[in-house]
């Protein structure tokens, strides 16, 4: 891919015997049950949360009252570093508790193939966390890889890609929502129930998240989500860059759902950047997700009165992404390729996908349960089928049932072993996240503070600054790496620049 990518993935959790109202205090405990190496004083004096990209700050974040329910004071205040007890890892990720659920920042990567194994190794990460937690407190944690409690609340799995600046909004909005609007087609997760309608007869959905959004821009998360994020933090040059912070997907656990996810809409926003636009928009995409998550073929309204499918609208982006980048390299080839069949097999017979996408291997996997059962999926009791759809994404091995079908070999898996593990210990060599990742690995204790685009370090008394804002290209960090590499080298040379600076 053209451009730095990342994901953020909340995950749910469940510990045996705990309420609710406790679930901050246990995913902090979670958190630090972390038995590998790590770095602490996450700097969120970089963060900026409320400046919305276009143009203005915003007065406050909306706030779920639901959330009141996470939310139990603790018996003494605590900083930030201590609430989220952030872990910045070798391999570049960060590790932290987000409202009573663990959260795994993905390091920056290039590749589509490198994201993929991250997220895998992410999984990894808070797998051995809920082991070594059971191991020090006694208490069963289970941890779910999805985005819906089934009580009402939703938590996020968001995606991260580095635009440039000089796009205008208009344009990226007009390019970008019928888009992530219409890929849950072959991106969403899956999810028995309609949220506010458990009562009723079961409906099966694309996409655990289309129920949750009520706006269309906004730099919101929590509550009043948008399917547009407006959140104005490139962590790189601020001139030059914005991120777009994705919050409308949902978690994969198929690998290739999650590589098709992220390829696709880099490969879109390549087409924004090089000023393509599409030739529709969606009338009201709100409206438009849920009902195009309660039924594939369901006819969105177009602006220009007419109306289409989501994969129509979705093939439009294919043939223009085809038309300007097939040949360029051999992941954009591959990507593309994907999106193509992915598309026709869903407009021909999408049982043929459960082997790739979430939705279409949970759906399989409840109507075989339900035909062994001799019943009908509307017969069938509610609470019955969403158990067994939290228990799809139940990352326990012995467990899950997502987990069940990677054993037997059911579902396609695109990265190896050997590649999760080389994740699990080292950055992408073509990002930032390398060097980020060796400085926990060699130099943690004179770690003073670390986010995505710093380090600062305390030398003999001196503090000292990293800068990684700058770092885009390949190039540029091929050579930080190898800068950092070097540790007492590079303390050194940071210490000159800095005495050279004051004088």
């Amino acid at each position: 891919m053209q451009r730095l990518l990342g994901l953020d993935t909340e995950y749910g959790l469940y510990v045996e015997g705990v309420e609710v109202g406790d679930l901050v205090e246990q995913a902090r405990a979670l958190i630090c049950s972390w038995p590998g190496v790590w770095a602490g004083h996450w700097d969120y004096s970089c963060e900026h949360p409320l400046r919305d990209v276009r143009g203005f700050k915003a007065d406050k974040l909306a706030f779920d009252p639901q959330d009141a329910r996470y939310e139990r004071a603790p018996e003494r205040p605590l900083s930030r570093n201590e609430e989220r007890c952030d872990r910045a890892l070798p391999n570049g990720a960060r590790l932290y508790q987000d409202h009573g659920h663990p959260e795994y920042a993905t390091p920056e990567c290039r590749s589509v193939c490198d994201l993929v194994a991250h997220d895998q190794a992410g999984q990894r990460v808070l797998w051995r966390c809920a082991q070594a937690y059971q191991n020090n407190s006694g208490k069963r944690a289970r941890l779910y890889k999805n985005n819906v409690d089934f009580h009402g609340m939703s938590y996020g799995a968001h995606e991260n890609y580095l635009v440039r600046r000089d796009v205008p909004f208009e344009a990226l909005s007009q390019v970008m929502l019928p888009f992530l609007v219409t890929r849950i087609v072959y991106a969403g997760a899956g999810k028995v129930g309609v949220e506010g309608h458990w009562n009723r007869r079961p409906q099966f959905q694309l996409s655990q998240r289309a129920d949750f959004f009520s706006t269309v821009c906004s730099v919101d998360t929590l509550h009043r989500r948008p399917l547009l994020n407006t959140r104005d933090e490139p962590h790189a040059q601020q001139q030059l860059y914005c991120r777009l912070h994705v919050i409308s997907g949902d978690a994969n656990l198929c690998e290739l759902a999650t590589a098709l996810k992220v390829g696709t809409t880099a490969l879109v926003l390549d087409l924004l950047e090089s000023g393509w636009t599409p030739p529709v928009c969606l009338k009201c995409p709100v409206d438009a997700i849920k009902a195009l998550s309660r039924d594939l073929e369901h006819p969105l309204a177009l602006d220009d009165g007419h109306t289409s499918t989501g994969v129509e609208l979705q093939r439009t982006y294919l043939a223009a992404a085809q038309a300007q980048f097939s040949g360029r390299d051999e992941e954009t080839d591959w990507v593309l390729a994907q999106w193509e069949d992915v598309l026709e097999g869903l407009s021909s017979d999408p049982t043929r996908l459960r082997d790739r996408l979430d939705w279409v291997a949970k759906r399989a996997l409840l109507s075989d349960f339900l035909n062994a059962e001799g019943l009908r999926f509307d017969e069938a009791d509610p609470e019955l089928l969403q158990s067994l759809d939290l228990a799809y994404h139940d990352l326990d091995p012995q467990a899950g049932l997502f987990a069940g079908l990677v054993e037997q070999g059911r579902v396609q898996t695109l990265v190896s072993e050997e590649a999760i593990a080389y994740a699990l210990e080292h950055g992408p060599r073509d990002t930032r996240a390398c060097a980020r990742g060796l400085c926990v690995a060699q130099l943690r204790e004179h770690i003073e503070a670390i986010t995505w685009s710093r380090v600062v370090f305390r030398h003999n008394g001196q503090r000292v600054v990293l800068p990684l804002g700058d770092v885009v290209e390949p190039k540029q960090a091929f050579e930080l790496n190898e800068l950092v590499q070097q540790p007492d080298a590079l303390l050194a040379a940071l210490v000159r620049k800095a005495q050279g600076a004051q004088r």
